[in-house]
């Protein structure tokens, strides 16, 4: 069985690539405990080929990375790249988003990501996107939680944190780039 290495020390979000990719027969692995990877890129495209090509030029095996964030239209698309660093920790996103959108009408956005996957030598062989648009609510849809509980997603009707495991791989911006490079990392690593 071929091994994929998912350039991420956060299991939550190892397990969650790892549902995206459905029934690939396919070992899963976390990056090396050790392996930290600066994010300098200018696109979630770049600090995506960034954090696969170090992986896969430490493991010698297939990586894949994503990179993401929400943007948000009447912030410019801020905060953007820069999402997982607007702030220290969930509660203090949630209350700087919140007063950067105070007395705001226009609240559409959405979370963006990008995928890609690198060969063992460290070339990046296939990219995707994928978009979930929404808008974002005056209060989180629940208490604590981060931005993704103030995030509505109109065709689930519920908010991007609340999505189910099904939803996020259908709605999900994660999941619609999953599935987007699922065709090209099946052929790239030979499987059915």
């Amino acid at each position: 069985m071929r091994t994929l290495i998912i350039a991420s020390g956060n299991p939550h979000k190892v397990a969650e690539i790892e549902s995206m990719l459905g029934p690939i027969a396919i070992e899963v692995q976390r990056q090396p405990a050790d392996l930290e990877v600066e994010e300098t890129g200018s696109t979630y495209l770049e600090n995506a080929r960034l954090k696969a090509c170090a992986a896969a030029e430490r493991t010698s095996c297939w990586a894949l990375a994503d990179d993401s964030g929400l943007e948000v239209d009447a912030l410019d698309g801020a905060p953007g790249l820069f999402t997982a660093r607007f702030a220290a920790s969930d509660p203090e996103k949630l209350m700087r988003l919140t007063e950067a959108m105070q007395g705001v009408p226009y609240r559409s956005a959405c979370f963006r990501s990008a995928m890609v996957l690198c060969s063992p030598d460290g070339e990046c062989e296939e990219e995707a996107e994928g978009f979930c648009w929404g808008e974002l609510l005056q209060e989180p849809a629940y208490t604590g939680g981060g931005i993704e509980s103030l995030f509505w997603v109109r065709e689930a009707g519920c908010s991007y944190g609340q999505l189910n495991a099904a939803q996020l791989s259908k709605l999900g911006s994660r999941g619609k780039a999953a599935r987007a490079l699922a065709p090209g990392l099946r052929r790239r690593l030979h499987l059915n």
